[in-house]
C-alpha cells in the first residue's frame, strides 16, 4: 500500500516510517499542510495518517479540504491524549479513525490494517485473484498455493494491480506505487512488468498492456 505520513514531529515520524515501510508499504513523510497538498494533488494514496498540530495550520484544514472535494481517503488522526474536542470534530468532518500520542506501534499497525481492509471492502488482509494470494500485512505471496519468492518493488506492483483486478491501472499510478516522488526512467516501469509477466507463466494469469491506458491483470481466455 501506499501510505501518506503529515507528522512534524522528526522522531514519531521516523518510527512511523520505520514501522510501517517492511510490511510492504510505501511510505513517504511531510512535516507541513502545503507538503501534504502538493503531495496528495500530484499522487495517490490508500491511507492518510495525519497529526494535527502542523507548523501551518492544523490538520482539520486538510481533512475538511479532502472532504469537501470527495477524496475518500481513509484518514487516520494522530492527536494529544488530552484532545477530545479536535478527535469529535475530526470524525464529525470525516475522519475514518484516530489514536492518541504516546500510541503502541502494534495497535498503529493493526488500525491502519482495518482501515485499508475496509476501505477496500475486504474481510481479512489478503489480496486474492483467481490462484493469486498477496497478504499485504506479512509480505508474504503465492499462485495456486505456491510460494512466490518476490523482491520488494515485485511485491508492490503485484499489490498494485491485484488492488485493481479486472481494471486496467494507469501507468503513472503504478509508477508512483513503486518509484514514488524519485526520478524514473522512461522503462523502468516495464522492466518490473516483464520481470511478473515470467512469473505468472502457464498459470493461466497474464498482465496485459493498453496502450495509452495502462496495464490489466486478467485471466487467459481458455
Amino acid at each position: 500500500m501506499r501510505l501518506l505520513i503529515v507528522e512534524d514531529d522528526p522522531l514519531i515520524a521516523q518510527t512511523l516510517t520505520k514501522g510501517l515501510a517492511p510490511l510492504g508499504n510505501i511510505v513517504e513523510a511531510f512535516t507541513t499542510l502545503n507538503q501534504a497538498r502538493s503531495a496528495l494533488a500530484h499522487s495517490r494514496f490508500d491511507l492518510l495518517l495525519l497529526d494535527l498540530g502542523l507548523p501551518d495550520g492544523n490538520g482539520l484544514l486538510l481533512l475538511k479540504e479532502l472532504r469537501d472535494a470527495g477524496d475518500a481517503i481513509p484518514v487516520l488522526i494522530l492527536t494529544a491524549r488530552d484532545g477530545v474536542e479536535e478527535r469529535v470534530k475530526g470524525l464529525d468532518l470525516g475522519a475514518d479513525d484516530y489514536l492518541a500520542k504516546p500510541f503502541s506501534l502494534a495497535e498503529l499497525e493493526a488500525r491502519v490494517r482495518a482501515l485499508l481492509r475496509r476501505s477496500q471492502r475486504r474481510t481479512d488482509n489478503r489480496l486474492r485473484f483467481a490462484g493469486l494470494c498477496f497478504d499485504p500485512a506479512s509480505g508474504e505471496a503465492s499462485l495456486e498455493g505456491v510460494p512466490l519468492d518476490l523482491p520488494r518493488r515485485e511485491l508492490v506492483l503485484l499489490e498494485g494491480l491485484l488492488l485493481h483486478a479486472g481494471r486496467v491501472v494507469p501507468r503513472e499510478m503504478l509508477i508512483d506505487r513503486l518509484f514514488g516522488f524519485g526520478e524514473v526512467g522512461p522503462n523502468a516501469l516495464e522492466v518490473y512488468i516483464s520481470r511478473l509477466r515470467k512469473r505468472f507463466q502457464g498459470s493461466g494469469l497474464r498482465i496485459r498492456t493498453l496502450r495509452g491506458l495502462g496495464y490489466r491483470l486478467e485471466e487467459e481466455a481458455p
